[in-house]
């Protein structure tokens, strides 16, 4: 059968738990638009990121590599040159790869000078960009300190928003992400202003924003040939602020029940402890700062499901639903006060795991399934490529193809999934003494137990989600876990050992053998090897030259 998809539409939220979709259970907060493009696809439910912060997740995404493999560890670190991503993979099979929004990619500017390559040309932009070609980039963070700014690349939405007539050097600060106290600026960086509207047009702020630029692209010409797009949102990403009418659709009585016990606190691993007692730990742990924020944060969910009607309406509406493969996840959760912690970085569910849908025009007889195994992320790189028909380069993408759960199949898959995470920039480590090279936890999770190993001489941590579906007890100073915690060091063992850095040569190249090229070594008798390999040592033996004779 002929496929009638061509184009990738690759969607991703920033900071999206996977339980806040309607369609994911989640009790008041209604998201009819993420429920109809599942009803129309399959949503995976326990799909992990390959790091619990957005740098290095997204950068395990886009590679279809491990952390440790592709070595962006961390925010702000750099993605080394020479690394493929989907992007390139797509395009070495015919398809044009455009980036629409947020990668929080940097740069190796010295790989790149160490090679001579300039991001003015078309090559270096693409290195510079995760190998995509840029329809519009904005990471969305244009935070100003004593320091100067986070991000002091050029900003197309501050741009459009002056061109709108709002004013002064920063909007999205002072007006997409800041509401009004007075007459003075309430900011968004400041929580106990999230139940304040943002003082910005609904049509202005971001979502609505970038879902404009993504209907740009759909009626562009470099729409009318086979295309992938990555359309990268910032939201619900903090700071917890958004326009009215989205600022009061939910109240206090629409939180869901905080999940966090006391226990939790008694003979805290060290770890956890140094997460629960920094800044954000300790706000996220008051009553005040939860029922401030998450109305919020359900308002921006909010306003990304609206304007995901909006897409998809479009799409139907140009016939793009037809032959367009969507995929709707997001880089990492938000604790929101569960156990104790705010933002991400750590391994319980709410911080790990990410929704996941896809919608595949050519799969008719999976439309609603719900797939339980193990996701990864890494694993739409390979989705993407055998999408299309391409080959799959499994010598460097370490993740799998889920076409066949699209196609109702039920393959051999795998026993666990894997999460790292590099806190070596973080004042966790400091206030730990834990070295730049130890400051590194690696979570294996099955479908019963997330375990968690941190380097640097601490025990592990162990929940066993069966019985503590919560994940409310730490059982890795239990001493009847100890099988369960050397089964998990076998498999952390196992993982290490992978092969991951051949990425040069295809295992059908190795095995293809070497060429006839010459080399005879370890021959004692010409009888022990062919005559062809031979041939070219096997004759009358020339003399020497006139001059060379004695």
């Amino acid at each position: 059968m002929t496929r009638k998809t061509k184009n990738i539409l690759f969607i991703m939220y920033d900071q999206l738990r996977h339980d806040y979709l309607s369609c994911a259970g989640h009790k008041t907060l209604h998201t009819p638009h993420m429920d109809r493009l599942a009803a129309m696809g399959v949503r995976f439910a326990n799909t992990y990121v390959q790091s619990p912060v957005c740098g290095a997740s997204r950068m395990s995404s886009y590679t279809g590599r491990y952390v440790s493999s592709h070595g962006a560890s961390a925010n702000g670190t750099p993605l080394k040159v020479g690394e493929m991503t989907m992007a390139d993979h797509l395009r070495k099979a015919g398809m044009d790869s455009w980036l629409i929004g947020k990668t929080h990619m940097r740069v190796d500017h010295a790989g790149m000078e160490r090679l001579g390559i300039s991001t003015n040309g078309l090559i270096g932009a693409r290195v510079a960009e995760c190998g995509f070609d840029v329809w519009l980039r904005e990471d969305g963070l244009r935070a100003v300190g004593a320091d100067g700014p986070y991000d002091d690349t050029e900003s197309p939405y501050n741009a459009y928003l002056k061109a709108k007539g709002y004013a002064g050097d920063n909007p999205w600060h002072d007006y997409a992400n800041s509401g009004i106290s007075g007459d003075d600026i309430a900011s968004g960086w400041l929580m106990k202003h999230a139940e304040k509207p943002a003082n910005i047009a609904k049509e202005d702020s971001e979502t609505p924003w970038l879902t404009s630029r993504v209907i740009d692209f759909l009626n562009s010409d470099q729409a009318k040939k086979p295309w992938m797009a990555h359309i990268s949102f910032i939201k619900p990403h903090w700071p917890y602020i958004v326009p009215a009418p989205y600022h009061d659709m939910y109240g206090h009585n629409q939180i869901q029940p905080v999940n966090r016990a006391k226990a939790e606190l008694v003979n805290q691993h060290p770890i956890f402890a140094a997460f629960h007692q920094n800044p954000i730990g300790q706000a996220f742990s008051r009553d005040e700062v939860r029922e401030a924020v998450i109305p919020a944060y359900m308002g921006l969910i909010k306003q990304c499901d609206d304007q995901l009607g909006r897409l998809l309406d479009h799409l139907e509406g140009s016939g793009r639903m037809e032959d367009t493969l969507i995929v709707l996840t997001s880089d990492h959760g938000d604790y929101l006060g569960d156990h104790w912690l705010g933002e991400k970085d750590l391994f319980h569910e709410p911080s790990v795991k990410v929704p996941l849908i896809i919608y595949d025009p050519d799969a008719d007889t999976t439309r609603g399934r719900v797939v339980d195994e193990l996701v990864e992320l890494i694993d739409l790189a390979p989705t993407f490529l055998e999408c299309i028909g391409a080959e799959i380069p499994d010598h460097i993408l370490e993740g799998h193809s889920l076409m066949p759960f699209l196609r109702g199949e039920t393959p051999k898959w795998r026993d666990y999934a894997i999460s790292e995470y590099d806190y070596s920039r973080s004042s966790m480590a400091r206030d730990l003494g834990v070295t730049p090279r130890d400051a590194r936890l690696f979570m294996i999770a099955d479908q019963r137990y997330t375990f968690i190993h941190a380097e640097g001489g601490f025990r592990p941590m162990l929940f066993d989600r069966l019985n503590d579906p919560q994940e409310l007890v730490d059982l890795g100073a239990d001493a009847g876990s100890g099988d369960v915690i050397a089964m998990m060091y076998e498999r952390l063992g196992k993982w290490s050992r992978r092969m991951s850095q051949r990425t040069t040569v295809s295992d059908s190249e190795v095995l293809a053998g070497s060429k006839q090229d010459g080399i005879v070594v370890g021959v004692f008798d010409e009888s022990e090897v062919p005559t062809e390999r031979m041939a070219k040592y096997i004759g009358k033996a020339e003399p020497l030259p006139k001059n060379k004779l004695n």
